[in-house]
């Protein structure tokens, strides 16, 4: 009787032992309930899906601890997600060991501490010896664990972002100690002191420690031998000069500083470059507004586009894709921008002619490809890409009441041929082209949010409800195919480049006090949002982050993942790629 109630319970666990699945999530309200039955824990059963790679169980608030048996049970585990639960204040027992975990994610939980017994595993052996991606976000960490070098050795990217933190253990920047950290990042915590031991972290690129209360940085800091991108801003550093440099200089300029003395201990040949730096920069921006000689292409002057891991983001968005749609419309890629900034002049207007522009060119007026662009904030997931019968789809399409597919296809349909005999022309429209494209489909594809709302109808329209405004500044965007994925992934990359260009125009029309553009406001019907367009000025120089967006079968199992290693890939000389 007890198994049967078990394997009531857990559905999901039943069905991913039959079909020896790889990968599993876990998430939703009915979850929240079940944990809860469980005293907090997660059901033994699961432990016994020895096959599991991946395995994600996430937004459950009753989730206090993940139980005993979860190193034992799942040896083959590589990615680990508990993101958004409750677990703290430390981890009973510890979770490793794991051997072959490379993603581990416990953001956006309860963690207060993780002791020795408590914590990620054991130090001798290492409990996560092929560990990569670490992140512990959001959590209330007062200290980070001393052993944690040698529990994961070959950590390469670790994120402590909004904790509690004053210090970090001297055992971190031991020479030696992670011999392959690039990426360290630990904005919004309480962080005072900075130990110069941090120059034997040989392989760091990336180090943010934004709003901390730091007050020096030590110099040797630009004895890091690969450091490309430091971000120091909302500190309390003594040297105004620094400070100030943090603040509108590149990496560069700053390391420069530091090495020549920094700290307000360098009164020479440091602040002498820093100053003909300055200059420089200045005059270049003066003969560009005077319309003078053309400038190089100099780092201050690129496209910055940084693109965040799934395994870095705390809530990645996932579309799930059903096989009904291989016979109709079988290749999507998505991703989430952030940051972009329509609120200035005519801005949201560039950027829908900049779409319409690649429909006509690159998509070929939508027949090889189609964008579809969504205002994140109305964007509800995890989302679902199938297929309805023209009947019974529901949409309400851009500017237009909610209407059947079939009856909206009709219409256009009409709409197009009218048009045809208004201008006289043998040949159809663009319009009535990508129309034809579902001519004798019983089924019509379309994307659907985590409510049941059709937010598109590819590649015919999107949603009313998921429209850009003047105000939204992340976006979903999708491309759907019926030709390939390549395609897919080429104009992916052209668009996002495309929102690059626009929000480095719009940052520096801003600096040279452009003001908005009264017949955008109007076509919007959105005013402007002063708190947002002010922290858009203040952050000018910031990239637009491209978070990556997973798509996957019913089962869970990883079809595309865009933008990966290979995507964005952009030969040139003016846009640089963080990733």
């Amino acid at each position: 009787m007890a198994a049967a109630a078990v394997s009531e319970s857990w559905p999901e666990l039943e069905q991913a032992e039959q079909q020896r699945r790889r990968e599993l999530l876990l998430t939703g309200p009915a979850l929240e309930k079940r944990v809860q039955a469980a005293g907090g824990r997660l059901p033994p059963r699961l432990f016994t899906l020895s096959l599991l790679h991946y395995l994600e169980v996430s937004g459950c608030g009753s989730l206090r601890e993940p139980g005993p048996g979860l190193a034992q049970g799942l040896p083959q585990l590589q990615s680990l997600v508990l993101r958004r639960n409750a677990l703290g204040p430390g981890l009973s027992p510890e979770l490793g060991p794991l051997p072959a975990l490379r993603v581990l994610d416990l953001s956006g939980n309860a963690l207060e501490a993780l002791p020795p017994g408590q914590g990620l595993g054991p130090a001798e052996p290492p409990g996560l010896p092929q560990l990569q991606s670490l992140n512990l976000s959001g959590n209330r960490l007062r200290e980070l664990p001393a052993d944690l070098p040698r529990c994961a050795p070959r950590l390469q990217t670790l994120n402590l972002t909004g904790n509690c933190l004053d210090s970090f253990p001297a055992e971190l920047f031991r020479p030696g100690a992670l011999p392959l950290l690039s990426e360290l990042a630990a904005a919004d915590n309480c962080l005072r002191l900075l130990s110069p031991d941090i120059a034997h972290l040989a392989s760091l690129k990336t180090l943010d420690l934004s709003n901390n209360q730091l007050i020096e940085i030590p110099a040797e800091l630009a004895d890091c031998p690969r450091l490309k991108e430091i971000n120091l801003r909302g500190n309390r550093l003594r040297d105004r000069r620094l400070e100030k440099m943090v603040g509108g200089c590149q990496t560069k300029s700053i390391l420069d500083y530091l090495r020549a003395g920094g700290r307000g201990k360098g009164q020479g040949k440091g602040r002498a470059e820093a100053d003909k730096e300055e200059g420089r920069r200045k005059r270049k921006e003066r003969r560009k507004r005077e319309g003078g000689e053309e400038e190089e292409v100099d780092e201050a002057s690129r496209l910055l586009l940084r693109v965040l891991h799934v395994s870095e983001n705390p809530a990645p968005l996932t579309v799930m894709v059903s096989p009904g749609v291989r016979e109709v419309r079988p290749f999507i890629v998505g991703a989430v921008v952030r940051g972009m900034d329509l609120q200035a002049g005519n801005t949201l207007k560039r950027f829908l002619t900049s779409q319409t522009k690649l429909h006509e060119e690159l998509c070929e007026k939508r027949t090889a490809a189609t964008i579809a662009t969504h205002d994140l904030r109305a964007v509800q997931g995890p989302l679902l890409y199938t297929t309805r019968p023209p009947q019974d789809l529901k949409i309400i399409p851009l500017g237009r009441k909610e209407v059947k597919a079939k009856d909206l296809v009709r219409q256009l349909q009409l709409e197009a041929e009218e048009h045809r005999k208004q201008k006289k022309r043998q040949t159809v429209s663009g319009l009535h082209r990508y129309l034809r494209l579902l001519d004798g489909k019983e089924q019509y594809p379309c994307l659907m949010d985590a409510r049941g709302d059709v937010i598109s109808f590819p590649p015919i329209t999107n949603s009313e409800k998921t429209k850009i405004k003047k105000t939204t500044s992340d976006l979903f965007l999708e491309v759907t195919s019926a030709t390939s994925l390549q395609i897919c992934k080429d104009v992916m990359d052209a668009l996002i480049l495309k929102m690059a260009e626009i929000n480095k125009y719009t940052s520096e029309d801003k600096e040279e006090g452009s003001t908005s553009d009264t017949e955008a406001d109007a076509t919007s019907g959105q005013p402007p949002d002063a708190e947002t367009n002010a922290s858009a000025e203040k952050d000018g120089a910031a990239p637009l982050v491209v978070e990556q967006v997973r798509v996957v079968d019913e089962e869970g199992h990883l079809k595309v993942v865009y933008p990966s290693k290979t995507d964005l890939d952009i030969a040139a000389s003016h846009v640089t790629v963080i990733r």
